[in-house]
């Protein structure tokens, strides 16, 4: 058995264990996935429960595109999901820059196979007291700018009915129903082979975010905010969970909505 062979018998597994149970907590609408890039490519979904990638990654293994998730290196530790996650090719990421360029030629492997890399642009759960995208940071367009992948937002909204933001407990009745929406390719064109410089790297990651919240946009149906919210600003963490006293004004203690 081959690499390829493998990574498809792990993922069938853990689909086999993932996809009843998520059929049966939630409907599902998808939309656009004909028009993937036929290729390797960066998809960029927004982030708005825990269970996100779960969701996402079961509608990009339904149209047959194996997902790979830049996940902490620690969790490649873990005995038993370590295992899992180096048997279905996941990238493991830290801080140091040896570690960075390691994560960068197994993530050029992965789009050369013409798989797919799922980034959340926001880099956590968005802070945004109405659940809309927050500001991005600049790690999925570095890595489209620097192995020139196209970069495809994936909004997507419901999910976050299922396990609200911060909750502890699925809400299971009345079943809900997830949608997810393929955006088009971002232009980054004019970006690539650039020097890849702060102000270069926060244009990309701009026209990501703008064009992620505009398929959030269409789906709730509604206007997103004129200024997307910096959790700097309102002196919340950049990253990781909040504290009770950081969270979002319309996320109780105990993390409904």
């Amino acid at each position: 058995m081959d690499g390829q062979q493998g990574q498809r018998l792990v993922f069938g597994v853990m689909a086999g264990i993932a996809r009843p149970l998520m059929n049966l907590l939630m409907a599902k609408t998808w939309m656009g996935f004909e028009k993937l890039p036929a290729g390797g490519f960066i998809a960029c979904p927004n982030h708005v429960t825990e269970i996100d990638p779960v969701v996402v990654g079961h509608a990009f293994y339904n149209y047959g595109r194996l997902p790979r998730y830049l996940a902490k290196e620690s969790l490649f530790k873990v005995p038993v999901i370590g295992k899992a996650l180096r048997a279905s090719r996941q990238i493991p990421v830290t801080r140091s820059s040896s570690s960075a360029n390691r994560s960068l030629a197994v993530a050029r492997e992965v789009l050369d196979a013409g798989d797919v890399i799922i980034i959340y642009p926001e880099g956590t759960l968005t802070r945004d007291p109405d659940e809309w995208p927050m500001r991005g940071r600049t790690g999925a367009a570095r890595l489209a700018l620097q192995t020139g992948a196209p970069v495809v937002p994936i909004a997507h909204w419901g999910a976050q009915e299922v396990l609200p933001r911060y909750g502890k407990s699925l809400r299971i009745f009345p079943r809900k129903r997830v949608r997810v929406l393929v955006g088009a390719p971002v232009d980054l064109s004019d970006l690539r082979g650039q020097p890849m410089t702060r102000t270069v790297l926060n244009e990309a990651t701009t026209r990501i975010m703008d064009a992620l919240t505009d398929g959030v946009a269409e789906l709730r149906g509604e206007t997103p905010p004129t200024t997307r919210w910096d959790p700097n600003e309102h002196g919340q963490a950049a990253t990781g969970r909040l504290s009770i006293d950081e969270k979002p004004a319309s996320d109780d203690q105990e993390g409904t909505r």
